[in-house]
């Protein structure tokens, strides 16, 4: 599957980047590094392989207790903010 650079410069313009004619040629290199490495797993034989969702046959999910270590106060929480109100973190206004 052998692309050119004009459809790596057509994809790019798609996502809004713009690429220089190295960073096309480069784009082009790893495109078909990539393609040689999908080839070589279409390869490998896997009629006698069982299909799975997970790769592990046990739960792997463990789920431990909640213990409170160490609670940390409002002082400490708000000891290195650059600008505290009423107990709360005050932030510059961000929506006009």
């Amino acid at each position: 599957m052998e692309k050119d650079k004009a459809y790596f410069r057509k994809l790019a313009n798609q996502i809004m980047f713009d690429l220089s004619d190295e960073e096309l040629e480069e784009l082009k290199k790893e495109f078909e590094v990539t393609i040689r490495k999908m080839d070589l797993l279409d390869k490998i034989n896997t009629d006698d392989v069982k299909e799975m969702v997970y790769p592990f046959e046990g739960e792997t999910h463990f789920l431990r207790e909640d213990v409170v270590d160490r609670v940390v106060t409002q002082e400490e929480a708000l000891a290195n903010a650059p600008e505290v109100r009423e107990g709360q973190v005050l932030v510059p206004k961000v929506v006009k």
